[in-house]
């Protein structure tokens, strides 16, 4: 799935207001916060994750490993927050 410029855009937009309901602690991304995650943006779509990493690239790692392994595309990172979206097939909220 990828997403133009211009949807990224609306969803950042849509996202602004989000809080984090995802959070990857200290023992990083545990089959417990796969379970999280996939039941959450199975319900929402779109996500806001925060992420307690002190190093920027462990971040970027977390972050892309489980956009890569669930399916899901990063819209935006900023700082510890990432902002993620993924389509429900069977229930979609959000139309972009």
């Amino acid at each position: 799935m990828s997403l133009n410029e211009d949807k990224k855009r609306q969803l950042r937009k849509l996202g602004h207001t989000l809080k984090p309901l995802v959070t990857i602690g200290n023992n990083g991304l545990t089959d417990a916060v796969y379970a999280e995650f996939d039941s959450t943006i199975a319900h929402h779509e779109l996500i806001k994750v925060k992420v307690h990493a002190d190093e920027r690239e462990n971040r970027d790692t977390m972050i892309a490993e489980l956009c890569q392994r669930t399916g899901s595309e990063l819209i935006q990172r900023v700082g510890h927050i990432a902002l993620i979206f993924r389509r429900n097939p069977q229930k979609p909220k959000i139309h972009i």
